[in-house]
């Protein structure tokens, strides 16, 4: 019962900080209910989703040079992990030079669902699941502490921070993984603006129903009281700041409920949900460094769709 209070209080108040505030805003987090990862797993398969399988093919290819770089013996510590696919291929890649795991994520549920997986699956591997947030720096379970530390931060989830949030995520990674430490970033690259928007406003519509299922978890776990069909999923490519922006349009001058405090919409009112942010090559890598990165390599697939960066941290950084 606390657990659920805690949820309910910390959801309700994340929710009202951004409805109250102008323009409105929604936390991307509040995406991953058990719905909204099986809807993103979803959208991942998707014929205009190109990220996911452009990044799978490219990390299949350049998985033993990715390997090679880890000491024996080390931690693979996956940041925002869900599945362990592409742990897997690293993993299989590098033989026995991964001791341990360590995926880390918000979703408790997926997080335990992919620790017994990957037990089964990996028998030899130690598997150490942290639920935590990984923006604000979450400390290491103590098992590898005292191990080679090797990041991986894949799916350009790094893309979903604002540019000064994704600096301060690489430089805590860069912090709890140490020195002497690898992390290893897939990035979306800028492309033209059709092929992103069709990724993001699929024709099937489970972006669209990806989107609007954080006003139904609103409803359920903050006692809210959106009517969805009068909310309309859009993305807009904005050139300017090189993103993807996702919003919930609202289609009618109404009122909503949330944990008791009403909230006012203007028709054709939007909350922004989620921006998706594509770099160039030399962005990122620029980014990285100013997070005390040094950039290793980097490896792209043939169309230049998609990134795989190798992130050093050197001790005389």
């Amino acid at each position: 019962m606390l657990d659920a209070l805690v949820a309910y209080e910390d959801i309700a108040a994340d929710a009202l900080a951004g409805l109250t505030a102008t323009p409105k805003t929604l936390p991307s987090k509040l995406f991953y209910d058990a719905e909204g990862v099986r809807l993103f797993d979803e959208i991942t398969r998707l014929p205009e989703y190109y990220l996911t399988r452009t990044e799978m093919a490219l990390l299949k290819r350049i998985a033993p040079e990715i390997a090679s770089l880890a000491p024996p013996g080390s931690a693979l510590v996956e940041y925002g992990a869900c599945d362990p696919t592409k742990a897997r291929i690293l993993v299989d890649a590098a033989g026995a030079d991964f001791a341990a795991y360590v995926p880390i994520d918000v979703a408790r549920g997926a997080l335990e669902a992919l620790a017994a997986q990957l037990r089964t699956q990996e028998p030899g591997l130690a598997v150490y699941p942290l639920c935590a947030d990984f923006n604000h720096d979450p400390v290491l379970p103590a098992a590898v502490r005292g191990m080679p530390k090797f990041g991986f931060f894949p799916g350009s989830t790094i893309g979903n921070l604002e540019p000064e949030v994704a600096q301060t995520f690489l430089a805590h990674a860069r912090r709890t993984l140490g020195d002497g430490a690898w992390l290893v970033v897939g990035a979306d690259l800028r492309k033209d603006a059709q092929t992103l928007l069709n990724a993001y406003n699929d024709a099937a519509g489970v972006t669209a129903a990806f989107n609007l299922n954080m006003l139904h978890r609103l409803n359920r776990e903050a006692d809210a009281d959106f009517v969805l069909d009068r909310f309309a999923h859009t993305a807009i490519w904005n050139a300017a700041q090189s993103r993807i922006e996702m919003h919930l349009r609202s289609l009618a001058r109404q009122s909503v409920r949330v944990a008791g405090t009403m909230v006012h919409f203007g028709k054709g009112e939007t909350i922004h949900t989620e921006n998706s942010y594509k770099h160039s090559i030399s962005a990122f890598q620029a980014l990285a460094t100013l997070a005390g990165w040094s950039a290793a390599n980097v490896w792209t697939d043939p169309d230049m769709l998609f990134s795989v960066h190798a992130l050093r941290a050197d001790s005389a950084r």
